[in-house]
C-alpha cells in the first residue's frame, strides 16, 4: 500500500465501530505522546480522501487518524462511497447512531495513541465538517481546536441548546466563494453571537481544499496545538 504522504507510514485498522486510517509521523516512536489530528471526510469519499493533507500540515509532530464513515453509498455503478448520514433524509436515529459511533471511536483512538484530553484537533470537510461542529463544539475539554472546511452548522437552534458554558474553543473556518458562501457566513455569525471568536476565511474556490487554505491552516494548527518537538 502506498503511503499517502511521503516518508510517513500509513496503516488501516478495524476499530470497534469504524475502520480507520492512521498516518504516523516520520520517525514515529510509540513511547512518545504525540498530539492527534482527527480528520472526517465528506459525503461519498472514504478514509483515504484527506490523507494527503497530512504532509501539508506537519510530517513529524502529529499522529493523524482518518475514520471511514459508516454508511455505504452507491455513487454510480461500480463506485462505492461512504457517508456519515444520508443527505435529504430525515432520519434522527441514523444521525444518533453515527454520533454514538464517532464518540466511541474518539475515545478508542485517544486511548490507543495515549492522547490526553485537550491534545487533539477535530477537522472535517463538507459533511465531515458539519459533524465536526456537532461533535466538537460540545467537547471543548477533548479538542484543543476545531477545523471546519467547506461546511456549515445545521439546526443552529438545536446546537445552541447543546453548547457548553465555556466558549473559547479555537475554530478555523474556510469556505469557497463559489460554494454556498452564505451558509458559512451564517455559521460564523451564529458562533460569534454565541460568544466564540472563530478564525474565518473565504477563498476564491468552489467545494474543495486548495493550497491557499493549507498555507493558512497549517500554522493555525501548530499555534493552537503545537507539534511534538524531538531533539
Amino acid at each position: 500500500m502506498e503511503n499517502p504522504a511521503q516518508n510517513m507510514r500509513a496503516e488501516a485498522h478495524h476499530g470497534k465501530d469504524l475502520i480507520y486510517l492512521t498516518i504516523y509521523p516520520q520517525g514515529y516512536d510509540p513511547a512518545l505522546e504525540y498530539p492527534l489530528v482527527i480528520m472526517l471526510h465528506g459525503f461519498g469519499a472514504s478514509m483515504y480522501d484527506l490523507a494527503d493533507l497530512t504532509r501539508l500540515i506537519d510530517d513529524k509532530g502529529y499522529i493523524y487518524v482518518c475514520p471511514n464513515a459508516p454508511v455505504p453509498i452507491q455513487l454510480q455503478p461500480g463506485a462505492l462511497g461512504f457517508a456519515w448520514n444520508v443527505p435529504g433524509t430525515d432520519d434522527p436515529e441514523q444521525a444518533l447512531r453515527t454520533e454514538q459511533k464517532l464518540e466511541g471511536f474518539l475515545h478508542e483512538v485517544m486511548e490507543k495513541y495515549q492522547v490526553s484530553p485537550g491534545r487533539a484537533i477535530l477537522l472535517g470537510f463538507s459533511q465531515g465538517g458539519g459533524l465536526t461542529y456537532r461533535c466538537g463544539l460540545v467537547r471543548p475539554n477533548l479538542f484543543a481546536g476545531l477545523v471546519a472546511l467547506s461546511c456549515s452548522i445545521r439546526n443552529p437552534e438545536e446546537m445552541s441548546q447543546r453548547l457548553p458554558a465555556e466558549r473559547n474553543q479555537p475554530i478555523f473556518i474556510a469556505h469557497g466563494l463559489q460554494d454556498n458562501i452564505e451558509r458559512a457566513r451564517s455559521s460564523r455569525e451564529f458562533l460569534e453571537a454565541e460568544g466564540y471568536t472563530p478564525t474565518y476565511k473565504e477563498y476564491d474556490m468552489g467545494h474543495e481544499i486548495n493550497q491557499e487554505v493549507m498555507r493558512d491552516l497549517s500554522p493555525w494548527i501548530k499555534q493552537v496545538l503545537p507539534p511534538l518537538q524531538r531533539d
